[in-house]
C-alpha cells in the first residue's frame, strides 16, 4: 500500500513538473511573438524625443544626457499650419464618414438579418467586398467615378469614399450582434402596439448598441488611417494626417513624423481598449 502511494505521488509530481515546463515554454514563446510584433512600434516613442533631426539614437540619447532629449518635434507639429490643417481634415472626414457608414451599415445589417430577404449571401458578399478588394483598385475606381460627378479633390468626395470603405466593418459587427438578438422581444413589442420604428428605437437599438458602436469605431479607424484613397482623390486642401506623413517622408524626412506616429499609437491603444470594453459589455 505504501509503495502504491509513493508511486502515485511520484507520478503526480512528474506530471505537475512537466505541465509547469510546457506552460513556461508557452509563455516564453508568446512573449517572443509579442516582442516581435510590438518592438518596431515601441522604438518610435523614444526616437520622437530626439533633439537632433535624425531617425536614429544619438550617442547623447544612449548616455541619457538631458540635452539629447527634447519636445522639439511635438512643438513643431503643434505650431505648424500644415499639420493643424491635416488633423482638422482627418477629424472632419473621419467623423463624417463614420456617421454615414454607421447608418448605412446598420440598416444593411438589419436587412441581412431578415430570413425573408432574397439573395442574402450575395448581398453580404457585395457589401463586404471593399474589405477584400485591394485598396488601390478601389481608389482608382472611386477617382474616376467621383471625377465624373465633380467630387474629386473635395471633402465631400473623400467622405463618401471613406464611408464606402468603412461600411463593411459596421455590417460585420452589427450582423454578428444581431445573431444573438431574440426576435421574440420585437414580436412582444409589436403585439403591444409598437410600430416598426418604435420597436427599433426602444427595443432593438439599445440591445445591439455595442455592436453598432464597435462598427463605428472600426469605420473611424479605417478612415483615419487611410492614405491611398486620399492620394488619388485629395488635393492640397484635403490632406489628412496619413497623407501629410507620406508627404513628409518623401519630401522632407523630419522626426516630426515620429511625434505624429506616437499620437497615432496612443489613439490605437485607446481604440483597442474601447473595443475590448464594448466586447465585455456586450458579453455581459
Amino acid at each position: 500500500m505504501t509503495t502504491m502511494t509513493t508511486t502515485t505521488t511520484t507520478t503526480t509530481t512528474t506530471t505537475t513538473a512537466g505541465h509547469g515546463f510546457w506552460r513556461m515554454a508557452y509563455l516564453g514563446f508568446c512573449a517572443l511573438v509579442f516582442a516581435f510584433l510590438i518592438a518596431p512600434i515601441l522604438v518610435i516613442v523614444p526616437l520622437s524625443f530626439n533633439a537632433e533631426p535624425y531617425f536614429t539614437f544619438t550617442e547623447g540619447m544612449l548616455r541619457l544626457d538631458a540635452d539629447a532629449w527634447s519636445l522639439r518635434w511635438y512643438r513643431q507639429i503643434m505650431e505648424d499650419e500644415e499639420w493643424s490643417r491635416a488633423l482638422a481634415n482627418s477629424l472632419l472626414i473621419g467623423v463624417s464618414a463614420t456617421v454615414l457608414a454607421t447608418v448605412l451599415g446598420t440598416l444593411a445589417a438589419l436587412g441581412l438579418s431578415n430570413p425573408a430577404m432574397p439573395a442574402r449571401r450575395f448581398a453580404t458578399g457585395l457589401l463586404i467586398s471593399p474589405m477584400v478588394t485591394p485598396v488601390i483598385i478601389s481608389a482608382a475606381g472611386m477617382f474616376f467615378f467621383y471625377s465624373n460627378l465633380g467630387l474629386a479633390q473635395t471633402h465631400l468626395g473623400l467622405i463618401l469614399a471613406h464611408a464606402a470603405l468603412g461600411t463593411p466593418f459596421v455590417v460585420i459587427t452589427v450582423t454578428a450582434t444581431l445573431a444573438g438578438y431574440d426576435e421574440n422581444l420585437s414580436r412582444a413589442a409589436a403585439s403591444m402596439g409598437a410600430g416598426p420604428l418604435t420597436v427599433f428605437r426602444r427595443v432593438q437599438l439599445p440591445l445591439i448598441a455595442p455592436g453598432v458602436v464597435s462598427g463605428g469605431i472600426f469605420a473611424f479607424a479605417a478612415s483615419f488611417d487611410e492614405v491611398v484613397v486620399v492620394l488619388f482623390m485629395g488635393g492640397i486642401e484635403q490632406r489628412t494626417i496619413p497623407r501629410q506623413m507620406w508627404s513628409g517622408i518623401r519630401e522632407e524626412i523630419s522626426p516630426a513624423i515620429l511625434a505624429v506616429a506616437v499620437f497615432l499609437i496612443v489613439f490605437a491603444v485607446l481604440f483597442l481598449l474601447t473595443v475590448e470594453w464594448l466586447r465585455r459589455r456586450n458579453a455581459r
